[in-house]
């Protein structure tokens, strides 16, 4: 494929210099065009900023009209004008210096016998290769910024649809919870009901995760006090509610990822009913949820004032809520620990804030 031919605009009110100008260019590979006039190097730039056909421009300082300073600042101003190279023959070195903080790509010093002519082209192939690099230059900011907005589009419907999902989640799931609720109240035996009820309470913990995400602005994160309280609130309404009216909590604002706040969370469901059980076999009492930061580790604890050691075994129980606890402590990481200082029943978990790194074991227990 042939190479376009670059054109030259030439503005110089001297026409026997332009001439020689065309003769000098033509013969390395140009076409120039002349204009008398900053005027009429104007018009033919304005048009072909349209039409196309200007490469380069090459202005003289000295015309009647428009010098060379003001229709430079004028070109600078039609979009996608060509690089304009100026020349002068004033030794003014001021008039360079005006020239290039008003956009020209270069300046040279021109006499009237043509001699100039060689650096002429210098400086207008230094001019094109700028302004090619120039153009390649802006292309590839807009490539980033098309990228990066095509980006941002993604992660806002990637976010929508998390949101989504954990609303649909949340959803399904609550309705299982309401499912087991009923079930749990019309089961005639207690045994039944007990395990329709701590089921309920599992699905609910998790539910909690999802109804937080999809209501929050961060879907990477759950804040453990407004979990907790949502958590414990279900467990208030729940089929032994009416043993719950002392269920307090004492949280701090702790982040953690959903992932290890389902964890959480169903460790507190299943120590905490196991407290309504066992703790206080006469009738209800006090039960206590705390959460609160250790450097970069989290303390919880669940704490009772009840019958503590002395508590009956229930041949009925099967161990479940016990292994649930131990599975939930492992995926966290975390010791969990009675507190012997106690006199009812004090279990204790300590986690880090942040995933572990592999390798660590825990080691867990529960009453």
């Amino acid at each position: 494929m042939n190479q376009r031919t670059p054109t030259l605009l030439y503005i110089d009110d001297d026409t026997a210099l332009a001439r020689l100008v065309d003769r000098g260019l033509t013969r390395r590979g140009y076409r120039v065009v002349h204009a008398a006039s900053g005027e009429e190097g104007l018009e033919r730039i304005r048009r072909a900023a349209v039409e196309g056909g200007i490469d380069v421009v090459a202005l003289d300082q000295y015309m009647p009209g428009l010098d060379g300073l003001e229709t430079l600042e004028q070109i600078m101003a039609i979009p996608g004008a060509p690089p304009v190279v100026f020349v002068t023959a004033s030794q003014d070195s001021s008039i360079a210096v005006t020239a290039l903080k008003a956009g020209a790509a270069d300046y040279l010093v021109k006499d009237v016998t043509g001699d100039f002519i060689p650096l002429l082209h210098v400086a207008t192939e230094g001019a094109l290769r700028q302004a090619e690099l120039q153009k390649a230059r802006e292309e590839a900011e807009a490539e980033i910024h098309a990228s990066r907005d095509r980006y941002a589009a993604l992660a806002a419907e990637r976010e929508l649809l998390l949101r989504e999902v954990n609303h649909r989640v949340g959803n399904s799931l609550q309705i299982i919870a309401s499912l087991l609720h009923l079930q749990a109240s019309s089961a005639a035996q207690d045994e039944v009901k007990a395990a329709l009820t701590n089921a309920m309470g599992r699905v609910a913990a998790v539910a909690q995760v999802h109804r937080r995400l999809y209501t929050s602005q961060d879907l990477k994160s759950v804040v453990l006090n407004q979990y907790l309280d949502s958590l414990l609130e279900d467990l208030r309404r729940s089929a032994e509610g009416n043993r719950m009216s002392r269920l307090t909590l004492k949280a701090e604002p702790i982040e953690i990822d959903p992932d290890r706040a389902v964890a959480v969370g169903i460790i507190v469901n299943e120590l905490v009913m196991n407290a309504v059980k066992y703790a206080y076999p006469d009738g209800a009492g006090p039960i206590h949820v705390e959460l609160h930061a250790q450097g970069e580790d989290v303390l919880l604890s669940i704490t009772d004032n009840g019958v503590g050691d002395n508590v009956k075994a229930d041949p009925r129980s099967t161990g479940m809520g016990q292994r649930i606890v131990a599975a939930m402590a492992s995926k966290l990481d975390a010791t969990v620990e009675r507190d012997p200082a106690h006199s009812g029943t004090r279990i204790v978990l300590k986690f880090a804030r942040m995933p572990a790194a592999p390798g660590r074991t825990s080691t867990a227990a529960a009453s």
